[in-house]
Parts: structure tokens; C-alpha cells; sequence
């Protein structure tokens, strides 16, 4: 089957492995040997099963004749599974971090939790501002825009305000 093939064919139409010196497909991952635009020499990319963009693509080594490229091989194709895969776990992580956020405020009954958790939909976006104290009771949580600032200052303003909407 051609890359080409491959392109054109719905999921459910692909293989279950293929080990071409250009194109190897297995356990969930291509990786795709490619014409690198920037230079004259190659590049490789991976992309894992269901997804349109690729989760890695990098140069990839000449062959001998120093015009072609190397063949994929199973350590080589592995080592690229193991790379992409830590590229989208670390990806996932920093969405993680975007879109959950939290700070612990003193207060006169103890500390309190605060939280901000983002729903990053398309159509309507906001977030959801949290308090709970230190048994994980919760405290207060309120609908927020999803631009508010979490921040100690902004946490504590908002125990003083009594849990309100903050504007």
C-alpha cells in the first residue's frame, strides 16, 4: 500500500501493520519517511492513530548513497514511538496546567483551596472558581469567565467578599 493509499483510505480501511522502508505502521502509530521541504535531505514524521496532525516530525538520517534516505527498522521505528509519545504526554500536561489552576489562601478558619478549572469550549467558554477547606469540604464555586486571573491576591479578595461572583 502507498502513502498515497494510505492518505485516501478511511481508518477503518488501514492495516494493521505495515514495515516499508518509507512507511511502517504499528500499535497505534506511522511513522512516514518524507522529503524534507527546508533542505535536500529527509525527515520523518509520527502520527498516532485517529489524529490529523502529526506528533512529531523531525530529520531523519541519509542512507549510504547519501541521497536516500535510511529504511525504518523496528529500533529506530520504537525509539520514534518513545519520542512522540513523550511529545504529547508533555503537551498534555501543559494543557493540564493551563486550564487547572489552583493556590492555597490563609484565612482565619485555616487554609482554603481555591481553584480554577477552564472549559475551553469552542462556543462558550468559562471557568469555574472553587473553595475548599482543609478537609476538602467545598466552600463556595461559582460560574467565571474564562479570562479571570488566579492569583493569591484575586483567591483572597474573593474569601473577604464573602464567595461572590467576582465582576
Amino acid at each position: 500500500m502507498t502513502v498515497s493509499e494510505i492518505n485516501e483510505a478511511g481508518e477503518g480501511d488501514l492495516p494493521e501493520e505495515i514495515n516499508e522502508p518509507r512507511l511502517w505502521r504499528s500499535n497505534g502509530w506511522t511513522a512516514r519517511v518524507i522529503k524534507n521541504e527546508d533542505d535536500e535531505g529527509w525527515a520523518v514524521e509520527m502520527i498516532k492513530e485517529g489524529e490529523s496532525e502529526p506528533a512529531l516530525v523531525g530529520p531523519w538520517t541519509m542512507g549510504r548513497d547519501k541521497k536516500n534516505p535510511k529504511p525504518l527498522d523496528p529500533p529506530s521505528f520504537q525509539t520514534l514511538v518513545k519520542t512522540a509519545s513523550e511529545v504529547l504526554r508533555r503537551h498534555e500536561h501543559q494543557l493540564h496546567a493551563m486550564l487547572h489552576k489552583k493556590v492555597t489562601v490563609d484565612s482565619e478558619n485555616g487554609p482554603i483551596l481555591v481553584t480554577l478549572d477552564i472549559v475551553a469550549d469552542e462556543d462558550d467558554p468559562y471557568a469555574t472558581l472553587g473553595a475548599q477547606d482543609a478537609a476538602g469540604e467545598v466552600l463556595a464555586e461559582v460560574r467565571v469567565g474564562p479570562d479571570f486571573k488566579l492569583s493569591a491576591s484575586s483567591a483572597r479578595a474573593w474569601i473577604e467578599d464573602e464567595f461572590r461572583t467576582p465582576d
